[in-house]
């Protein structure tokens, strides 16, 4: 059980980083065609790897231990947002990044 909540805590990982990638791929872009780089196509590659573990978890635990991930995956890119883009982040944000952690540790702890 510990590898499928490793490969969950990487499918999250993956989301996260592709959706930071997207936003890199986006930020300034006005038309179209500019939406079309090389950070846009490997954000786009990090959703598809983090769909196919995702799935492939579901196969094998409960949604209800495989959903509260998705909530990591925000934690994720508001670390992102901070430490990447330089993006401000209030003590409402840490507490609710503390809530997350514990939320899952005691998923975890369930034995699912």
């Amino acid at each position: 059980m510990k590898v499928l909540h490793a490969l969950l805590v990487c499918a999250s990982l993956s989301a996260a980083g592709g959706q930071m990638l997207l936003k890199a791929g986006a930020e300034g872009r006005q038309h179209w065609q500019e939406f079309v780089n090389w950070q846009v196509i490997a954000g786009l590659t990090g959703y598809g790897l983090s769909t196919l573990l995702w799935l492939y978890c579901l196969s094998k635990l409960p949604l209800r231990v495989v959903y509260p991930y998705t909530a990591l995956t925000f934690v994720l890119v508001l670390l992102g947002a901070v430490l990447i883009f330089g993006e401000r982040a209030g003590w409402r944000a840490g507490v609710g990044t503390a809530l997350v952690f514990g939320g899952l540790l005691l998923i975890m702890a369930d034995g699912s």
